[in-house]
């Protein structure tokens, strides 16, 4: 079992920064993808931003340029810098991590970032 741990979500205003940071502790494997996916009301639950294991990241187009994500490897834990948020990037935002060899989803507990105009 993996148990992840989200931190950083808050108010802030337009043109602000915030930053998420998730730590995952259990049975991690070596082959694995850790990222944030972010999801409003009445809507899917959306890519933002992921970051492999061995290499190389991947981005909404919506938040190119403006976040930037990160991981410590030997911490198991992945940080998400938000820089020039918008009120469209109010969301709960989940951290996730996927066992690449498995395809099995692990899933945070989400936090509230909310962005005033």
């Amino acid at each position: 079992q993996v148990q992840l741990e989200e931190s950083g979500g808050g108010l802030v205003q337009a043109g602000g920064s915030l930053r998420l940071s998730c730590a995952a502790s259990g049975n991690i494997f070596d082959r694995n993808v850790m990222g944030w996916y972010r999801q409003t009301p009445g809507k899917e639950r959306e890519l933002v931003a992921v970051a492999f294991s061995r290499g190389g990241t991947n981005y909404a187009d919506s938040v190119k340029g403006r976040f930037t994500i990160s991981r410590a490897n030997a911490q198991n834990t992945v940080y998400l810098q938000m820089n020039n948020l918008k009120p469209e990037d109010t969301a709960v935002y989940y951290c996730n991590l996927r066992n690449m060899v498995a395809s099995i989803d692990y899933w945070g507990q989400g936090t509230q970032v909310t962005v005033s105009s």
